[in-house]
């Protein structure tokens, strides 16, 4: 508790979390309108007004899209907000100043300011027969909130699905970026791209600069969006006509493209993530960032290199671990499959590659595994932490046996032992023990990219801990003494007796050990 974080209730991160994450969710077809948004907006004194907006959606991408504008305007010195979903692993994440994700006591305090009023839009919706704020809803309120109390130069948010009815849409762009628009989340916005594409053109504003990133459905989308941007007066911006990426080629760690621009050309710049798709990412953000930033003509190419070589997108085609190889996506539609698979095909030399899925009951599962299937030697089908949603491993299991035959499928639904199963895959296929050309791929939705994540974070394990005890440096070289010096080297013979290369499994970086029956595993995680 301080004068900045009063935290009036003395709540904790976790009462805060249940708050706000036990309400509605944004999938309710009875809250497709922006009541509850404007009206918590006009108690708030409309603190949006306070700052410059770019606006992102698109099917996919739209995470890694805003990342990279983020990063470009704060190279450029502009104060910034960063309103990304879902989260992988904690609900900070969603709400970043200057590239920092809020503290628990900064989260805290947002919440302890918006929540009384909060509990006047709820009580004004009941007058009026309609539902509470959803999770999503109180979320984006509490980012404009603080985006407008820091404050920022420049908002980059993220839609959470759609556009139109999307509650971050009471926000008028001054740059609208609109992805690839394909097939996905079709219960809520439609069963074909030009009703999707209807939805996601909501978010073009009169007078903003609305950025088009490739269409894979050009023909049956693109009418749809240059008549939007017609009708609000934009100016339209579209890869492959008023921008383009040009000269790309793979390199350590991502990919060097050639990004042009109305305002100019910018040569070699290091994008720090794998895939065409990523280049064109980048061009939009760039496009956009041109809009916010207040200068004439061209960006500095070297702020934007350093920008754009920076950037950290956690879940997107994320490489966590060699020897094996161990990479994470939360791509969970036909679209990121296709991305994925090409990336991988383009930046990777695999000779095994081993996936570990799970993924949504509500998603063209069929589609995503037939995607991935070639390049797949084979898969674990598991299941992650969202129960209420997960598809089953014994149902994902039937239909991964469709797609890749009896022979190539393992079950193991507690994804620990999923990717332990993985591991030990690649492990015996890989002779020279180096990891070279062996691989794990644990993708079909972002929360199991989210529970791996927290599962193979970095953690000093107990036998590293009793290393590092053994090897700490002497404080005071004078008061050493023989003695000490043989009971350090006894030790650490004795360690080095006790412990191989063998001994260091999932389970080990996990902290589990093996006191913890496999049935456990998963729950002692999450704890």
């Amino acid at each position: 508790m301080s004068f900045e974080h009063p935290n009036r209730n003395n709540e904790t991160m976790r009462d805060v979390e249940l708050d706000i994450m036990s309400r509605p969710p944004e999938h309710n077809t009875t809250n497709l309108d922006l009541d509850r948004m404007n009206l918590m907006l006009d108690l708030l004194g409309h603190p949006e007004q306070s700052f410059r907006v770019i606006h992102v959606t698109g099917t996919n991408g739209k995470g890694s899209t805003a990342r990279m504008a983020e990063a470009i305007c704060r190279a450029y010195g502009m104060r910034t907000g960063l309103y990304t979903s879902p989260h992988l692993e904690r609900i900070n994440e969603r709400i970043c100043i200057d590239g920092q994700q809020l503290s628990d006591d900064d989260f805290i305090d947002i919440w302890d300011q918006t929540k009384d009023l909060v509990a006047l839009v709820d009580a004004k919706m009941e007058e009026q027969g309609k539902p509470k704020m959803s999770f999503f809803e109180v979320l984006t309120a509490m980012a404009i909130w603080k985006f407008a109390d820091a404050p920022v130069d420049v908002a980059i948010v993220e839609v959470g699905m759609g556009g139109a009815w999307d509650a971050t849409n009471v926000l008028n762009a001054d740059a609208a970026i609109i992805g690839p628009v394909d097939m996905d989340h079709m219960q809520w916005l439609g069963d074909t791209v030009e009703k999707i594409a209807g939805e996601k053109v909501g978010i073009i504003k009169p007078g903003c600069t609305a950025i088009i990133g490739p269409q894979p459905h050009e023909e049956a989308v693109m009418p749809i969006i240059e008549e939007a941007a017609a009708r609000n007066h934009a100016t339209l911006m579209r890869d492959g006509y008023e921008m383009t990426v040009s000269d790309r080629m793979p390199a350590v760690g991502g990919q060097v493209a050639t990004l042009t621009t109305p305002n100019g050309t910018y040569e070699g710049v290091p994008i720090a993530k794998f895939g065409e798709h990523q280049a064109h990412n980048a061009l939009a953000a760039l496009a956009a960032a041109e809009v916010v930033i207040p200068v004439n003509g061209p960006l500095d190419g070297d702020l934007v290199a350093e920008a754009l070589s920076s950037v950290k997108i956690p879940g997107r085609i994320e490489q966590i671990r060699t020897s094996p190889t161990i990479i994470l996506d939360g791509g969970h539609n036909v679209n990121a499959a296709e991305a994925l698979r090409k990336a991988i095909e383009e930046s990777y030399d695999f000779k095994q590659l081993v996936g570990v899925v799970a993924m949504m009951r509500d998603k063209q599962v069929e589609e995503y595994l037939g995607v991935l299937e070639p390049i797949l030697s084979s898969v674990v089908v598991t299941e992650n932490s969202w129960r209420d949603r997960v598809m089953s491993a014994d149902d994902l299991e039937k239909i991964a046996v469709d797609v890749f035959g009896r022979d190539r499928v393992i079950k193991e639904p507690n994804l620990p032992d999923a990717i332990q199963t993985a591991v030990n895959m690649v492990d015996a296929e890989d002779e020279l023990g180096v990891g070279y050309g062996h691989g794990v791929l644990i993708c079909g939705s972002f929360v199991t990219a989210g529970d791996a994540r927290t599962m193979l974070e970095e953690h000093v394990s107990p036998t590293m801990k009793q290393a590092m005890v053994i090897h700490q440096p002497v404080v005071d070289p004078d008061d050493s003494d023989d003695s000490d010096t043989q009971t350090d080297a006894a030790a650490a013979d004795m360690l080095d007796d006790q412990v191989s290369p063998d001994d260091f499994d999932v389970f080990d970086v996990l902290g589990l050990g093996e006191s913890g029956s496999s049935a456990n595993r998963s729950d002692d995680v999450r704890a």
